[in-house]
């Protein structure tokens, strides 16, 4: 079992994957966290692929940290918060940029937790934090295992906390995770970094 102030300092990007309920379980997270807060934050949420999205003016003004739709080809940012575009799977390179593909959907979903998550493994190894929240497909199951299996850190939303949990129970039985907490312990354990 990892102790959560054995992270302080370790953890050099986050990233979370949610769908349904996902923009209301993100407004519980994002405004607690500190404009002090340094790792890099990259979020897949399930989105209506032929709408823009509406992401960023949502959270801006709610948020101490700057609030990214993301672009093709651009530099992470340490506390930064990168969402990815709609109909794009966003990927993290190892030069430590963000990559946009219109590759196949993955659990019929474009963009996909697991792309990002298995990219952001492949980079950040044990330095990365991945956090699955609600939604209602088995996007991000594979990804959460990636990261494990990297060294890094995996934490899931209590499943009775969920709107629908389906994304969790698919990831907790894929794999164990290191922390199962509620939304307000996740935004807890993140302030906890900075």
């Amino acid at each position: 079992m990892i102790a959560a102030d054995s992270l302080r300092g370790r953890i050099e990007a986050i990233v979370v994957g949610a769908s349904a309920g996902g923009v209301e379980a993100l407004g519980l997270i994002l405004p607690a966290l500190p404009a002090a807060f340094r790792p890099s934050l990259l979020i897949v949420l399930h989105l209506p692929r032929e709408r823009p999205s509406l992401l960023v003016e949502i959270y801006e003004k709610r948020c101490a940290l700057p609030i990214r739709e993301a672009d093709d080809k651009e530099p992470i940012e340490p506390g930064t918060v990168y969402f990815a575009p709609p109909d794009y799977h966003m990927l993290v390179e190892r030069n430590r940029q963000i990559a946009l593909s219109t590759e196949e959907p993955v659990h019929y979903s474009r963009p996909s937790v697991d792309v990002l998550f298995e990219s952001a493994a492949d980079v950040y190894g044990n330095r990365l934090l991945g956090v699955i929240l609600t939604g209602a497909n088995q996007d991000g199951a594979a990804g959460l295992h990636a990261i494990h299996r990297a060294g890094g850190v995996t934490v899931v939303q209590q499943p009775d906390s969920a709107k629908v949990p389906l994304m969790i129970v698919s990831a907790l039985q894929r794999n164990p995770a290191d922390f199962v907490l509620s939304l307000p312990d996740i935004a807890a354990l993140l302030v906890g970094l900075a």
